[in-house]
């Protein structure tokens, strides 16, 4: 079956610097377009980053453009977030997605797979 297992969360001071990673097993990793959300305390899980299947197109939200990137490397069957100029309101659960081949996962409904998440808290 397919598993998505991130890791790479933690604690770190506002400023600072993560990478989460998610391995992914039980498919064919090339062919799907995958992405990152993440949930906050006492909020909905909302969409961070998005990637297509060959890398060549990502999406951001608008809170984290500009400070966070999405990859992957299909060789390895895994994709990357890195965290750059972490901020206090980008503490939450943070969970790998999975769209499958045709759309890219931007929205809850248009993923097909969840991580079961890992928790990024940044302090003040």
């Amino acid at each position: 079956q397919v598993q998505l297992v991130e890791s790479g969360g933690g604690l770190v001071q506002a400023g600072g610097s993560l990478r989460l990673s998610c391995a992914a097993s039980g498919l064919t990793f090339s062919r799907v377009n995958m992405g990152w959300f993440r949930q906050a305390p006492g909020k909905g899980r909302e969409f961070v980053a998005a990637i297509s299947r060959s890398g060549g197109t990502t999406y951001y939200a608008d809170s984290v453009k500009g400070r966070f990137t999405i990859s992957r490397d299909n060789a390895k069957n895994t994709e990357y977030l890195q965290m750059n100029s972490l901020k206090p309101e980008d503490t939450a659960v943070y969970y790998c997605a999975c769209s499958g081949v045709l759309r890219l996962p931007r929205a809850e409904d248009e993923v097909a797979y969840w991580g079961q998440g890992t928790q990024v808290t940044v302090s003040s």
